[in-house]
């Protein structure tokens, strides 16, 4: 099994937040994740676009490269390459620099449960993959944000539902979005990318949350969990 890896984009000058890609898998697998595989290549078009949007402002871009492909039951390998790669941040940066979790499927699952990290200021989940009975009470306090397909055949839309459901009972901050679309986030993928940069300029502290995220975490249930974009 090889070591974890943080493709890291740093910024020139002071860096005033931190947005951590975390990119999807599959449900078991020992095998390393294939430089080409379509879950990779999404997620580094989202970290480039964020980068390309929000260098020129302090924030870093970094993808973590998980040790194998899998989620892998219990031994959650993705969850812990993400809490390596949040280490490493902290360790460059202190622990003063805030970072945002954007994770997409397998990733979302990752960014999610590793959302109660005390630097983490805001999860940006990307049609999670949260199966029934996945923990929420380290999101409590915590800010998310999710974004699902409705055409989703991979990742039914109504896991995150049901997970935005009870994380907002457990005391999070939880607004929930769907959208025309699959898995893959190819249908209206300016929308998906706007989505992720909007969360990571306000768990930055760059700007306010747009509008629409805000009034849905304001919202009660089930309204601020599933409003159309």
């Amino acid at each position: 099994m090889t070591d974890p890896q943080l493709e890291r984009q740093p910024v020139d000058g002071e860096t005033r937040g931190v947005a951590l890609f975390c990119h999807g898998g599959t449900a078991a697998s020992q095998a390393p994740p294939k430089d080409r595989a379509l879950s990779l290549v999404r997620m580094r078009a989202f970290e480039r676009f964020v980068r390309d949007e929000l260098a020129g402002r302090g924030v870093e871009t970094a993808l973590v490269r998980y040790r194998v492909a899998g989620w892998n039951g219990e031994a959650a390998d993705a969850y812990k390459d993400v809490q390596w790669a949040i280490e490493q941040l902290r360790a460059e940066h202190g622990r003063d620099v805030p970072v945002v979790l954007v994770g997409h499927s397998m990733g979302g699952r990752a960014a999610l449960k590793a959302g109660g990290d005390p630097q983490v200021t805001a999860v940006c989940a990307l049609a999670p993959w949260t199966p029934p009975g996945e923990p929420v009470m380290q999101l409590r306090g915590q800010t998310v944000a999710i974004l699902h397909g409705r055409g989703d055949r991979w990742v039914p839309a109504k896991l995150s539902a049901d997970f935005a459901v009870r994380a907002r009972r457990a005391g999070a901050r939880v607004a929930r979005f769907t959208l025309p679309g699959g898995h893959s986030m190819l249908r209206r993928a300016h929308t998906w990318h706007g989505f992720a940069r909007d969360v990571v300029l306000a768990g930055t502290g760059l700007e306010p949350m747009r509008a629409d995220v805000a009034n849905a975490l304001q919202q009660p249930s089930p309204e601020g969990l599933a409003v159309p974009l």
